[in-house]
């Protein structure tokens, strides 16, 4: 009996010892479920999408058709102005010079002109018979009040003064406009915009006649855009049409066909679509090429699709989406196109009728990179 119960005793505590541990295992089976999760997976709840407010956006088939064109950059109708001397004569000052600022109606140079020395004439001429009249009214208006003279040659001064009067109103207007020094021996030349000077043909001494170029200014803020468009593709662009214009250092902004000529150009059969730029761009410089990309409304291309910009992030060099799962959401790798107006052509690497995250996307990278980064500490 004795035996017995030592060998009860032994078998007890051996298998106490080799017995496995009950805590170890659970730890075991979370190791294996992270090493298992797939690559690129990132775990979100319902509750976590809407709290960092990630949107949601069905992938859907097609994309808008974009055309390619060559453009020039243009000055405005408004934009714009050719500066002519308004008389013969010599230029005696040159206040502005090419590339120089210049305000609205600000004086930037000077004719000596005999048509100068003939408006200041004009004007002593007219204030001298005004200053006549006026006298001869206040000797008659006084007679009048005597009973000396009749109330009809009263009348008939004061016609005259008034005729005096408008003649003198006449002179002051025309000397305002040309310009004409204190001494009535030059002409004003005025900016009629503001803008920068870009061609100065006056030369200090010279004479020039009536209606030569004198000065081009331009409005650096009222810039439009000509797109030659070829007779095939004329009729596919209409006003209120989108557009992107490509810069240097791959800028892009935002434009709109603002209108479309209605008859091709005799020379290069060609049709002239003129864009409006959505917002004032420094830089630009009249007559610079550059290419126009317009979207005709109502075009798509079946072939490809497009997603926001936004839903495109940058991942360890490649470009990536993440696309909703039923756990939360999965890197794809995609292939991009051309980019517009906030979104991008997906060459390959999308299906139709995914789910994919679109605004805020950005916070489903850091959370990725994050547990890069703590797998490799």
């Amino acid at each position: 009996m004795a035996v017995l119960i030592g060998l009860i005793i032994l078998v007890f505590a051996a298998a106490v010892m080799l017995w496995p541990d009950n805590g170890a295992e659970p730890h075991s089976e979370e190791e294996t479920e992270e090493s298992d999760l797939p690559e690129g997976l990132v775990l979100l709840g319902e509750e976590q999408i809407r709290s960092s407010e990630i949107m949601v956006e069905t992938v859907g088939e097609g994309s808008a058709v974009e055309l390619v064109f060559p453009a020039t950059i243009a000055a405005s109708p408004t934009g714009s102005a050719r500066i002519d001397a308004r008389a013969a004569g010599v230029v005696r000052s040159v206040q502005k010079t090419l590339g120089d600022y210049v305000r609205q109606g600000e004086t930037i140079a000077r004719i000596e002109s005999a048509e100068a020395a003939a408006l200041a004439s004009q004007l002593s001429a007219a204030r001298a018979r005004v200053n006549e009249l006026s006298a001869a009214y206040e000797r008659e208006r006084r007679l009048f009040e005597a009973n000396v003279t009749a109330r009809q040659d009263l009348e008939a001064v004061r016609a005259n003064l008034q005729v005096a009067q408008s003649e003198l109103s006449r002179a002051q207007a025309a000397v305002a406009a040309a310009g004409v020094s204190g001494d009535g021996r030059s002409l004003a030349v005025t900016s009629p915009l503001a803008g920068r000077v870009t061609a100065a043909p006056i030369v200090l001494g010279s004479f020039v006649d009536a209606g030569e170029e004198l000065y081009q200014i331009v409005n650096p803020n009222a810039m439009q855009i000509e797109v030659a468009l070829p007779s095939a593709e004329a009729s596919r662009i209409q006003p209120g049409d989108e557009a992107t214009l490509e810069l240097a250092e791959n800028r892009e902004i935002g434009a709109r066909v603002r209108s479309v000529t209605p008859s091709l150009d005799p020379e290069s059969r060609s049709a002239t679509a003129v864009l409006s730029l959505t917002r004032s761009i420094p830089g630009l410089q009249p007559g610079a090429f550059l290419q126009a990309r317009i979207r005709p409304s109502g075009e798509v291309d079946t072939g490809r699709m497009s997603v926001p910009e936004s839903a495109v992030q940058s991942l360890d060099g490649q470009e990536v989406v993440f696309v909703r799962t039923r756990r939360g959401f999965q890197t794809r790798p995609v292939v991009t196109g051309a980019r517009s107006a906030g979104r991008v052509v997906i060459e390959s690497g999308l299906e139709a009728n995914w789910r994919i995250a679109t605004e805020n996307a950005f916070l489903l990278k850091a959370e990725l990179e994050k547990e890069e980064a703590e797998h490799g500490h």
